[in-house]
């Protein structure tokens, strides 16, 4: 009978464990596994944007500052093309203002804005060449409280926000003073950077000095009727034929898809009828990242995500794609796409070539240095940029 009873409690003791183990063992395993691996999440980087204001005067003795500033716009945004923050190329947003032209509105302070921030660059060329001057009154401090109030600025701090103010009358005339418009940039973080057209102690003791001091800008001061040289290379008449190319990639689209690819065949007629030189520059750009009509080219507003090709009617199309489905509507902008990337790709290859021949050409024929407009924008937004850990390409 005492065998019976230890028999059975062997049983059940081993029964026990049997039916224990599993469950440990699974006890076990759950505590053993590594944790599942997360996907990791792209994060997709903010593009950092270059804002930059141009003010100008445009009184009588300014024809020169116009000039100067229209046949240096594409020198400037080509040595912006390459820069980068946390290796994404910054979006660029330029306005321009013209002030002290007798034209213009007393009432508003003879202040114009003849265009708005804008990444579409033929917008800002068109406005530069509209520019003419007049005599006029030139209120420093008016311009630039007007452009601050009007304008959409960035509210990162990321982003570089600067102002540039020419001209070359006393910087304090007018009803409204330096002091307060410049406080009123600072709290938008935007930078005023001043620049007198004429001699450097002149400006300085006229205002513009104590301008820039007081905004954290820079103050510079640049021969304004000095004519920009363009020197001709042997790879502009390529280039120039590549450009035209390029424009055969643009798809317009919308309401005004039409008229703006008209603006920008026309801003090349002007920039070639200066010298086939700033054509070439004027193509650099064109071929560069800066260089954005996502707005009325669907080649670009797909690129960049600002429109959705299936959401576009039919009549905002061109009429060569009015008629195609969707997948071959699809085929066709890639097709544009492609082909942009190719022609931009060779202006890109021959534009540096370009730029070798012209630094030899310098090399050659040393010219005095002469300060302009270019200098001046291109110093000051380097300077501000690194201060925001953009990276600028050294040439």
């Amino acid at each position: 009978m005492k065998s019976k009873i230890i028999a059975i409690s062997i049983f059940a003791i081993t029964a026990s464990v049997v039916g224990f183990y599993p469950m440990f063992q699974n006890d076990v395993n759950a505590r053993v596994q590594p944790e599942p691996i997360q996907p990791t999440r792209q994060v997709k980087k903010v593009q950092p944007r270059i804002q930059l204001a141009i003010l100008l005067d445009t009184s009588s003795s300014m024809s020169g500052l116009i000039n100067q500033t229209r046949e240096q716009l594409w020198q400037v945004v080509n040595e912006f093309s390459q820069s980068t923050k946390d290796g994404v190329i910054p979006r660029l947003e330029v306005a321009v203002y013209e002030y002290g032209n007798s034209r213009l509105s007393a009432q508003h302070g003879h202040i114009r804005k003849v265009s708005d921030l804008t990444t579409e660059l033929d917008e800002v060329s068109e406005a530069l060449f509209s520019l003419t001057t007049d005599g006029g009154d030139e209120y420093c401090g008016y311009v630039i409280q007007t452009a601050i109030n009007e304008l959409q600025w960035s509210d990162s701090e990321q982003d570089i926000k600067a102002i540039f103010i020419a001209g070359n009358e006393p910087f304090d005339q007018g009803p409204v003073h330096f002091g307060g418009a410049i406080e009123m940039a600072k709290n938008k973080g935007v930078t005023v950077n001043t620049i007198h057209a004429g001699n450097f102690k002149v400006g300085a003791n006229t205002g513009w000095k104590d301008g820039a001091v007081l905004a954290g800008g820079n103050y510079m001061s640049i021969d304004h009727n000095h004519k920009v040289a363009h020197i001709n290379a042997p790879q502009d008449e390529k280039i120039t034929q590549l450009n035209a190319k390029l424009n055969q990639t643009y798809v317009p689209y919308g309401a005004h898809g039409k008229e703006k690819i008209k603006r920008q065949i026309k801003q090349d007629d002007k920039n070639r009828a200066v010298s086939s030189g700033l054509m070439a520059k004027r193509a650099a750009s064109k071929a560069s990242a800066m260089y954005n009509n996502s707005s009325w080219d669907l080649v670009d507003g797909l690129a960049q995500g600002q429109v959705k090709l299936e959401e576009v009617e039919q009549q905002q199309l061109p009429e060569e794609m009015r008629e195609m489905d969707l997948n071959k509507k699809k085929a066709y902008l890639k097709q544009k796409a492609d082909e942009r990337k190719k022609v931009k790709d060779e202006i890109g290859r021959l534009s540096k070539a370009r730029g070798e021949y012209v630094k030899q050409q310098k090399l050659n024929s040393p010219q005095p240095s002469v300060s302009t407009i270019e200098q001046a924008l291109t110093s000051a937004i380097r300077k501000q940029g690194e201060q925001k850990n953009y990276q600028f390409k050294t040439n």
